[in-house]
């Protein structure tokens, strides 16, 4: 449990930092905006529940995948991939500056005052 609390302040951390930075504020925005699109999606025309759609949303745009969904009409099945292409770079975007924040915290405090 220490472990898993220390790990969750660690992550708190890193996304503090990065919202300091300007580009992760723009990707976690785009990333909030593909999953709400996906969520409604999924949740009116698979109709699913709005946190089943959310789910599947998630797992889909981490690459993780969801063993028992899978879309039921060609039309939702072409949304998918493209949501995929289009989601994914953006959710590991976004994972990645997190990642920088804890990583390199100090980093943009150098970039912005060069001594």
């Amino acid at each position: 449990m220490i472990s898993f609390l220390l790990t969750l302040k660690r992550l708190l951390k890193g996304i503090f930092h990065a919202f300091k930075d300007s580009q992760f504020i723009a990707l976690f925005t785009l990333t909030l905006a593909t999953l709400l699109s996906g969520t409604i999606f999924y949740s009116r025309v698979e109709g699913l529940h709005w946190i089943d759609a959310l789910y599947f949303c998630a797992v889909t745009l981490t690459t993780v995948g969801h063993p028992e969904f899978v879309p039921s009409t060609g039309f939702s099945k072409a949304f998918t991939v493209i949501y995929m292409f289009a989601g994914i770079g953006l959710t590991f975007a976004m994972i990645a500056k997190i990642t920088a924040g804890i990583l390199f915290p100090s980093k943009k405090k150098t970039e912005e005052n060069p001594e």
